[in-house]
């Protein structure tokens, strides 16, 4: 009976095994098709979202070539993507690809022609989102996944327009291998279907079809315009056996045995018994076998044996106890004192405490003491013992000693090693923590450098990259350092610095991370989500703290800050990224005033890209001689002959047309390239003018403009000299804003100079800037020019007409002549030369135009006939 119940028991857990196994391979399979499904779709998307801002740039540039598609396309390329190519198709046709090489094959496709692409293209347009195709054959060659961006722009009226599609080609088998497909060929067997992002689609294009019949688990990958279902199962089928059957099956063998066995072996007790008495008579011969063996092995070992009486203190010692403690090897009888006598003592009191404690409780007694011989050698004792009793006798204690000098000995030496290795490391470590800290740290302030800045920003990047974090950076710098110390010395630019950083740290929360970067450079890191309230109230802190004078041997120092501010979640922007938004805001903050905080936004950096794309074509514009001269008339306010020509600059852009300076002018300033635009200006209106000469017409002068910074160029004179340029027939146009009062030596040289070459010099736009009568004096003008802000209301206001009046007034006193400029009508001309004016300039009698059109104007006297 008990054998049936015993087996039906076993079938039972057998069969809940079975069942067991099963749910944990499907759960296992599950874990493993998660993970690369998450792998799997966090690859395609982040594929997908790196040509997003490729899409962006191109609804501003709609007309970008090859080129400048190149360039974008190969930042994109090295960052890390299953990404092959990409083909810029405008109105469905590809015109643009990166990269080239190798890709000749799909430039000129049309989608609207290739019935493989065709419908993804068309409800890429039709949707106006993103759609994901594939796998498909590809034109040149290879399968991968497509995904198509619709890009729309709005034309110069604001209208949106359809301007084509952006095509991203994502490389099949680089996808698998990277997601983790490869790798799981050996544990499950994986089939994806629903191509073209349609789920309800079986047909598989990756895997066996077979495993969708094999009950699999399944998941969904989600796609940007639909998604994919991705089924798995055991590599081997859900049929194997559980690994744990054979070890179950036993042990349920086991437990069946723990049952039986029992009776058996009741009836085998009294045989064991009677082997038991057998085996007792031999153990006691083994036992004497034993002690002959160990009383060898003591003789040989060098232990001194030792036992005593505890209740009589009467030691027995044999001969290598004796010899060990210097007693004779007599055989006398020996007591406690003969032991506690030799005791060193240093270590008496320690030695008694331990014997005497091992006595009283019984326990093992173990002990390490010095002992001093008759000769007065020191000897390490070791001492092992226990305590014991026979019936009916006193209680002992027996136990051995052997002499461990050389152990101790060589322990004391190793300690000493240790120790010395372990002041050297610390040395080292020491050593080192002080070089980490120096190349992390600024040696001025005691602020972390870039480099630290640098690691700080990699981390939380790397931590938050999946999580997601916040971050802000305000990137400050210091107004009006220089100037401190360009005049009081690099030590008092040292003090203000470590003034800065002071208040820094004291206007930031313990856990907020500040840095300086830079010679005057700083930036303040704060982790955590602030509102834009919280940082900008931060600034204004700084900003204020940062006025207050700083008190400099004697001198009262004082400067300012600006502070560009940018913040973002770590998941979406890096946090290097988010440094250079801070960057671009503080660029802002400068440029509008400084002394001030300024926020990053989307516009600012669409601000930015504009100036850099016109910074860049006016590089290019220098270099392909874009630039060209326009000239404006001057002519007699009485006789209305043509007394002069204005070389105007204007940029003829390949794509937006003639421009006229307000719309490069201030970013050629900031490229300082200004100078060079003056002096190609400047040599095709002498060129000009040579061949109005030549063709019999009578333009007795060009004025050119000149910019400030032109003025302090060293070598303004020597290339004037080179030019050959006749006395008379150039005048210098100096802006009033050059603030003439307080000109520097350069300038004031290089104008004296430039009067000596025979070329006039004229006051452009006065009235508007900072010129006074003692500057006139100085500067001895051969012409000023009223601005048309003071001209143009002459005509309907009696004060504006007596300001006019006064400095044609105050000029002829000085024996300088007056332009009038931004003449608009002949009643403008006739108030002016009443008032004395000597030459006029503005629409009412020509607008600038070219070289050619001048020489028509001049030949045809049009503007005699409309007065």
């Amino acid at each position: 009976m008990a054998v049936v119940v015993i087996a039906v028991a076993i079938g039972f857990a057998d069969y809940q095994n079975r069942e067991i196994y099963a749910q944990s391979q499907r759960t296992a399979v599950l874990d493993k098709l998660g993970l690369v499904r998450a792998q799997l779709e966090g690859n395609v998307n982040s594929n997908l979202q790196l040509i997003h801002g490729l899409v962006g740039v191109i609804a501003t540039e709609p007309y970008m070539g090859q080129t400048r598609f190149s360039q974008l396309a190969a930042y994109l390329f090295n960052q890390s993507s299953q990404i092959i190519n990409i083909a810029a198709a405008p109105d469905f046709v590809v015109r643009m690809v990166y990269p080239l090489a190798g890709n000749e094959a799909a430039l000129g496709l049309d989608y609207r022609n290739n019935t493989e692409q065709r419908d993804a293209a068309m409800q890429a347009r039709d949707t106006r989102d993103i759609v994901l195709a594939g796998p498909v054959h590809l034109v040149q060659g290879g399968r991968g996944f497509i995904g198509r961006y619709p890009v729309y722009y709005r034309n110069d009226a604001g209208q949106e327009r359809f301007w084509g599609i952006v095509s991203a080609v994502i490389d099949a088998d680089r996808l698998y291998a990277e997601s983790g497909l490869d790798a799981m060929e050996g544990d499950i067997s994986i089939a994806i279907s629903g191509r073209d992002g349609q789920a309800d689609n079986d047909a598989v294009f990756y895997g066996d079809a077979a495993v969708l019949d094999a009950n699999p688990v399944r998941a969904e990958v989600l796609l940007p315009s639909g998604n994919w279902i991705i089924s798995a199962i055991p590599a081997g089928g859900w049929g194997a056996s559980p690994p744990n059957t054979t070890a179950l099956r036993v042990g349920m063998g086991l437990a069946a045995a723990l049952i039986l066995v029992p009776i058996v072996l009741l009836g085998r007790l009294n045989e064991e018994r009677r082997r038991r008495m057998i085996e007792q008579r031999r153990r006691e011969s083994e036992l004497s076998r034993l002690s002959r063996r160990l009383e060898l092995a003591l003789s040989t070992s060098q232990l001194g044996v030792w036992e005593m009486n505890i209740n009589t203190g009467n030691l027995a010692w044999d001969d290598r106890m004796n010899e060990l403690y210097g007693h004779p090897r007599d055989g006398g009888q020996r007591d406690y004192t003969h032991w506690r006598d030799r005791l060193h003592p240093d270590d008496l009191e320690r030695a008694e405490r331990e014997f005497n404690e091992s006595v009283r409780s019984g326990s093992q007694y173990l002990s390490n003491y010095r002992i001093v011989t008759p000769e007065g050698e020191t000897r390490y004792i070791r001492a092992i013992g226990s305590v014991y009793q026979d019936q009916g006798t006193a209680p002992r204690i027996v136990g051995v000693n052997w002499d461990a000098t050389p152990d101790a000995k060589l322990s004391e030496a190793l300690l000493r090693a240790k120790t010395q290795a372990e002041a050297k490391n610390f040395e080292l470590e020491t050593a080192k923590a002080r070089i980490e800290h120096n190349a992390m740290h600024d040696p001025l302030t005691g602020l972390p450098n870039r480099r630290y800045l640098d690691e700080i920003l990699d981390m939380h990047t790397k931590r938050s990259a999946h999580n997601g974090g916040y971050v802000s950076i305000q990137h400050i710098d210091l107004d009006r350092f220089k100037q401190i110390n360009d005049t009081l010395g690099h030590a008092a630019g040292d003090a203000m610095l470590i003034h800065a950083s002071e208040v820094l740290k004291g206007s930031v929360r313990p856990s907020d991370f500040v840095a300086r970067i830079g010679g005057d450079e700083f930036v303040i890191l704060c982790i955590g989500e602030k509102s834009d309230a919280e940082l900008r109230a931060m600034a204004e802190r700084i900003i204020a703290a940062m006025r207050k004078p700083v008190s400099y041997q004697g001198h009262e120092c004082r400067f300012g800050v600006s502070i560009g501010i940018a913040g973002g979640d770590i998941s979406n922007t890096p946090a290097k990224q988010v440094l250079v938004n801070a960057d671009i805001a503080l660029y802002r903050a400068k440029e509008r005033g400084r002394n001030r905080a300024e926020f990053f936004s989307e516009e600012l950096q669409a601000e930015i890209i504009t100036a850099k794309r016109v910074a860049d074509d006016i590089l290019a514009g220098l270099e392909n001689d874009e630039f060209i001269a326009f000239y404006q008339p001057q002519v007699d306010a009485k006789t209305l002959d043509i007394v002069g020509m204005e070389a105007l600059a204007r940029w003829n852009h390949p794509i937006r047309g003639l421009l006229a300076p307000d719309a490069f002018m201030a970013i050629a300033e900031d490229l300082n390239v200004v100078a060079a635009i003056d002096k190609l200006i400047l040599e095709q209106a002498l060129a000009q003018h040579k061949k109005w000469r030549a063709a019999g017409l009578d333009v007795p002068r060009v004025s050119v403009n000149v910019s400030a910074r032109r003025l302090n160029d060293e070598g303004l004179i020597g290339t004037l000299k080179a030019l050959d340029i006749e006395e008379g027939t150039v005048s210098f146009e100096l802006i009033e804003s050059i603030y003439l009062d307080e000109r520097d030596s350069l300038v004031s040289f290089n104008i004296d100079q430039i009067r000596d070459l025979g070329i006039d010099i004229e006051i452009d736009d006065f009235g508007t800037g900072y010129a006074s009568i003692v500057s006139l004096l100085q500067l001895r003008p051969t012409r000023l020019k009223i601005d048309r802000q003071l001209v143009m209301p002459i005509t309907s206001s009696p004060g504006q007409r007596r300001l006019v009046g006064s400095i044609i007034e105050i000029g002829a006193s000085l024996g300088i002549e007056a332009i009038a400029e931004g003449v608009e009508s002949f009643e403008h001309a006739k108030i002016l030369a009443d008032m004395g004016c000597a030459a006029l300039q503005g629409y009412a009698i020509a607008r600038p135009m070219d070289g050619d059109a001048i020489a028509q104007f001049v030949a045809s006297q049009s503007w005699r006939n409309a007065s």
